[in-house]
């Protein structure tokens, strides 16, 4: 069975198991991201790259089958009071 992780309105990133087809996480994320003062930064392709003035760097895989646990921390680290992960 594949699952995957799904951003939701508020922030949180939750397992979904059989997912629809039309997932726009990716714009989601950048319109949070952007909301919070972040800046997409074009430098690596293959990655979603967020930077604030304050030099702080987060970095995301572009494919999302990629998405990893280090993705996720570096989200959760650098963003506490927005982004928060739960055990569903």
């Amino acid at each position: 069975m594949s699952c995957v992780w799904k951003l939701e309105p508020d922030g949180v990133y939750q397992i979904v198991k059989h997912p629809q087809a039309e997932s726009n996480l990716e714009g989601r994320q950048e319109q949070i991201l952007i909301g919070l003062g972040w800046e997409r930064y074009r430098g690596v392709p293959d990655l979603l790259q967020y930077h604030k003035h304050s030099n702080d760097l987060i970095s995301l895989a572009r494919d999302f089958t990629k998405f990893n646990s280090v993705h996720m921390y570096d989200i959760v680290v650098k963003i506490p009071n927005v982004f928060h992960v739960r055990d569903m």
